[in-house]
């Protein structure tokens, strides 16, 4: 029998709406999935029950009333633990924060409440987000849902797993070069990083950057669509962010879906020669000529955006000054070793090595740009790898060859993030080791609403289909395992910093 936590997030708005499912129920469904899994995966770890009962009674309250109209109302949100909640402990993954109140809402948060939705809680990240495997020396890892013992991607990675197991309907991420996106694509779910100034952020520290931009996470395109229209509605909060420009968030809401037939789709493996595994390599082939026999018109691309990772790897420079030069001495040797080495690169990157990224920037953008003259769509492989062993903070080798440091093998995702375009994770079945294999889906700039047209063609067509639908995480096979999560997260997280200092 389904549980109401299963329901999809646009499912659970109908029925709540039709009062066929009360919020308190939902809630309810939500925290005893929280307390079934939650011990074994580690997902979220700051649990707001009594809060998240009480405003689940007050939605009830307000349906008896006649007035219940937000977009999220009665629907359980979980929070990335790098984005504060008034009165409820923001740690941003790391001791250092470990009994953080914060005063106020973050601007996506403030969003969230004020369309009805209810925060359950506050989901792991690695230690101040930075890093793309969900470890910290606070909380330990977050296990995958389909694999407890191997890693759930990050830095958004609890949000994925509390959306994957039904511990929550919806949840908030952030992506700087994949961390929307590649724990969406190891988790079985849909991540969204939009245009970006989409997305209020009044915590921005540099303005006109396609860098630290927040988004939403869903079982299904229209759930991550309807959590972005509640999270880029333009409020006060969103004055606050240079990037925030004029949108109708309707357009999310109201998509013209595409026919598969006649579909035309720009496919690439790998950008020109980017590190991409032969497992993932072969999975993707047969996702395109799944596509290709249901009536999409495919596209090899040849763009190459191989000089993308170094750019990345330069402009992260000017966010790591900027971001930690205040508070950088206050840290201990202990604390991330992916924080300290990407502010010691900032340290020794002089102003002409950020200038030659930026114009190469745009060089990029330029050339990828372009290639919408001729397609729809590009596809590509969701991220390089399948997912690896929490313990590992990150992997040292793809195939034999050597993976420089703990961005070079996000090459697929962080590329995408130096040409800004939207781009949205889609969940397209499991692989052959029985772990969900994503793609990644791009569109033009501004063109939001096109892409989550287009994700929900392609999410219908592998729908329908036994090879490519993405089964939900087996509960009984979670509840059995014994990964250690926590204990032993930690444990791997402070030997990986002494072993890297």
């Amino acid at each position: 029998m389904t549980e109401p936590c299963d329901l999809s997030a646009v499912a659970a708005r109908l029925a709540i709406s039709e009062r066929r499912l009360s919020p308190v129920e939902l809630v309810d469904s939500c925290l005893q999935r929280i307390d079934d899994l939650n011990p074994t995966l580690n997902a979220i770890v700051t649990v707001a029950r009594e809060s998240a009962q009480e405003e689940a009674r007050q939605a009830e309250a307000a349906l008896a009333r006649g007035v219940a109209d937000g977009l999220l109302h009665g629907l359980p949100i979980a929070i990335k633990d790098l984005q504060d909640t008034k009165g409820l402990v923001t740690t941003y993954g790391t001791a250092f924060y470990k009994t953080h109140l914060p005063k106020q809402d973050a601007g996506i948060v403030a969003r969230v409440r004020a369309a009805g939705g209810i925060v359950i809680g506050k989901t792991n990240i690695p230690e101040m987000s930075i890093g793309a495997n969900t470890i910290n020396r606070l909380f330990g890892a977050t296990g995958n849902p389909y694999a407890p013992k191997l890693t759930c991607g990050g830095s958004s990675g609890g949000s994925a797993v509390a959306v994957a197991t039904g511990m929550a309907s919806l949840a908030t991420g952030s992506d700087h070069g994949g961390s929307l996106r590649i724990p969406a694509s190891f988790s079985g779910v849909v991540g969204h990083r939009a245009t970006p100034g989409t997305v209020p952020h009044e915590g921005r520290t540099i303005s006109q950057t396609n860098y630290s931009l927040q988004g939403p996470m869903g079982r299904t395109v229209e759930d991550a669509a309807l959590l972005l229209a509640a999270i880029s509605s333009r409020d006060r909060s969103s004055r606050r962010d240079p990037m925030a420009f004029p949108l109708d968030v309707e357009t999310y809401l109201e998509l013209d879906v595409p026919s598969i037939e006649g579909l035309k789709l720009g496919v690439t493996a790998d950008f020109g020669g980017l590190l991409v595994s032969e497992h993932v390599r072969q999975e993707f082939e047969t996702r395109v000529s799944y596509l290709r026999d249901c009536g999409a018109e495919v596209v090899e691309l040849s763009i190459d955006l191989t000089d993308a990772v170094e750019v990345d790897w330069q402009l992260r420079a000017d966010i790591f000054a900027t971001q930690y030069h205040r508070e950088i001495d206050g840290f201990d040797e202990s604390f991330n070793p992916n924080v300290f080495r990407s502010y010691e690169t900032a340290l020794s990157t002089t102003v002409l090595d950020i200038a030659r990224a930026r114009r190469k920037q745009v060089d990029l953008f330029r050339s990828f740009d372009a290639v919408f003259d001729d397609v729809d769509a590009v596809v590509c492989p969701g991220v390089s790898v399948a997912p690896f062993p929490w313990s590992d903070l990150h992997p040292t080798e793809i195939d034999g060859k050597p993976v420089e440091n703990y961005m070079a093998w996000l090459g697929l995702t962080s590329c995408l993030t130096v040409v800004g375009h939207p781009v949205l994770a889609l969940p397209a079945g499991l692989d052959r080791a029985g772990m969900p294999f994503g793609l990644q889906c791009v569109a033009p700039m501004y063109r939001d609403a096109s892409l989550l047209a287009i994700a929900r063609c392609l999410e219908a067509t592998f729908d329908s289909s036994l090879a490519y639908a993405t089964p939900a995480p087996d509960q009984e096979a979670i509840r059995t395992a014994d990964p250690q999560c926590r204990d032993r997260g930690r444990a791997s997280a402070i030997a990986a910093a002494q072993d890297l200092q």
